[in-house]
């Protein structure tokens, strides 16, 4: 009698370590996002409404600012190291909100906790571009983003149970736990970079030549103009689901991330067998729905609409714009190429969150003119990704 075929096989390339780093990636995220649905209501409880839009700025600011470190370390010490430094930042910064309860204590921590994602997931994504084969490379970041995205729908939606039954406290000493255990899991990981070099104080000086990647530069692009919608759904849908009527705000962060999960891995295979530009321009061109989508939601079902065609595009563009930034980057400088992808990551959502603040300023008449501008940048990423020089489109298929 002939056994069925099991409808899903793990890749060969799913190993131990693989394993291992993604269950760590799903704790990691989940302990920041934790945090996300409640903390507009906790600067505003301290009298600080109107520096909502620095909530999500200033984490990205640092962020931002961390990344070309980050990646030169990752190319120098190796790539467990910066990982390792992230996830304990992360840790350690939960633990001081209860202890630094002002508004400019709060917006200090913010500041500083933006180091934590300018560091894990450059390692992160560099480790992964170590073990996994060329032909597979966009189907493996599809793959550990399905539990990355996992641990963002997890975390707001735990976070927002937590802090229904709780003091906001025990939410706070909830995340660093969380991110403690990411962290005892990287341990286990075996360094992949060839000869690792002990730490000097002269690997955090840079030159002009380590800050940005030439050679990444379309991608990036491509990436800080699509998640300029990240950074208002990050600032507003809290907002936007009170206004609603929604109690936990979590939900929304929930519905997209889960719709992403769908979607990720036949992204990831689609750019590894159809090129990475094609399968951004479904991206760009569906984030443009999810924000008009949500831009005149007027109903808890039209807002969890938008949410799902928010998902479908975030879980398009993330591992195809990873993919094609390894795939563009010189073998020698993973690291500092990742950095520069995530330097347009957090520029974008940064500037999305500093904007979106800036124009809602409480007033929710105002929706339909922010998330409107938020689709304005993905249609012209939509537009630009026409102009990619066609050595870049092939590039992903005949190397």
């Amino acid at each position: 009698m002939q056994l069925s075929k099991p409808l899903f096989r793990m890749p060969a390339f799913a190993n131990r370590q693989f394993v291992l780093l993604s269950i760590s990636s799903f704790l990691f995220f989940s302990s920041f996002n934790m945090l996300i649905p409640e903390l507009p209501a906790y600067l505003a409880s301290m009298g600080g409404e109107q520096y909502i839009g620095l909530i999500i700025s200033l984490f990205t600011l640092t962020a931002g600012l961390s990344r070309p470190f980050s990646g030169k370390l990752a190319d120098r010490i190796g790539r467990v190291p910066v990982m390792l430094v992230g996830v304990i930042v992360c840790t350690s910064i939960s633990l001081l909100y209860p202890l630094l309860a002002t508004i400019g204590g709060f917006l200090l921590l913010r500041f500083l906790h933006g180091f934590s994602t300018g560091f894990t997931p450059t390692g992160t994504s560099a480790y992964i571009a170590d073990v996994v084969p060329f032909q597979r490379r966009g189907e493996a970041l599809g793959l550990h983003s399905l539990f990355a995205s996992l641990g963002m729908a997890a975390g707001p939606a735990l976070g927002g149970w937590i802090a229904a039954h709780a003091p906001i406290n025990v939410l706070f000493f909830s995340s660093a736990a969380v991110s403690g255990l990411s962290a005892l899991l990287l341990t286990r990981l075996r360094e992949t970079l060839p000869e690792p070099q002990r730490m000097k104080w002269s690997f955090l000086t840079l030159r002009k030549d380590e800050i940005i990647e030439r050679r990444v530069l379309n991608p990036s692009l491509i990436l800080m103009l699509a998640v300029f919608s990240f950074g208002t759904i990050l600032t507003l849908i809290p907002e936007v689901s009170a206004h609603l009527g929604m109690k936990n705000k979590g939900l929304f962060f929930a519905v997209f991330t889960l719709s992403s999960l769908t979607i990720r891995l036949l992204a990831g295979r689609a750019s590894d067998r159809f090129g990475r530009v094609p399968v951004l321009q479904g991206a760009t061109a569906t984030m443009m729905v999810a924000m008009l989508t949500i831009a005149f939601a007027s109903s808890v079902t039209a807002l969890m609409v938008g949410a799902v065609f928010f998902g479908f595009a975030i879980g398009m563009a993330s591992p195809t714009v990873a993919a094609w930034t390894i795939d563009l980057a010189d073998e020698n400088h993973r690291g500092r190429a990742l950095a520069t992808m995530y330097i347009a990551l957090e520029t974008g959502i940064g500037l999305g969150a500093l904007v979106s603040g800036w124009l809602y300023r409480g007033m929710p008449e105002r929706f339909p003119l922010v998330f409107g501008i938020a689709g304005f940048f993905s249609l012209v990423a939509f537009v630009y990704l026409f102009r990619i020089p066609r050595s870049q489109r092939l590039r992903t298929l005949l190397r």
